[in-house]
């Protein structure tokens, strides 16, 4: 049965002013550990990649904060909640800490789908129970 449906726009160009104002420090506010590697390594190679990826990133833990009724506070915040990618380059949503463990206690599954185009990022994501 679905919970909650989440979803969220994000203009890239947004996300690349606020990294050039605050450079590192807006990232490593929005990513967590693993994305943040992420976004270095993409980021060396490729400086546009690297703004999508956070604006990617952004956007779907915006939408999950939304399909879990919580909105950005407690226990979500924004690097207890990781956007990552399996081998296959499907996207999934790995979380961490006090917001791992209510999720887990309400016996609930997500679903994220990512997407971006030069101007937006685009996320859905689908809360269900178990």
């Amino acid at each position: 049965m679905i919970v909650g449906v989440g979803v969220d726009i994000c203009e890239v160009v947004r996300i690349e002013r606020a990294l050039t104002r605050h450079g590192a420090r807006f990232a490593e506010k929005v990513l967590g550990p693993r994305e943040l590697a992420v976004w270095r390594a993409r980021s060396a190679r490729y400086a546009d990649r690297g703004v999508r990826f956070v604006a990617t990133r952004f956007s779907a833990k915006e939408a999950f904060s939304k399909a879990i009724s919580l909105g950005l506070r407690m226990p979500m915040t924004w690097r207890s909640c990781e956007i990552l990618n399996a081998p296959s380059g499907a996207p999934y949503i790995a979380l961490r800490g006090d917001l791992s463990t209510w999720f887990e206690g309400k016996g609930w599954r997500a679903h994220v789908s990512v997407s971006d185009e030069s101007a937006y990022a685009i996320s859905h994501v689908i809360v269900e129970t178990s």
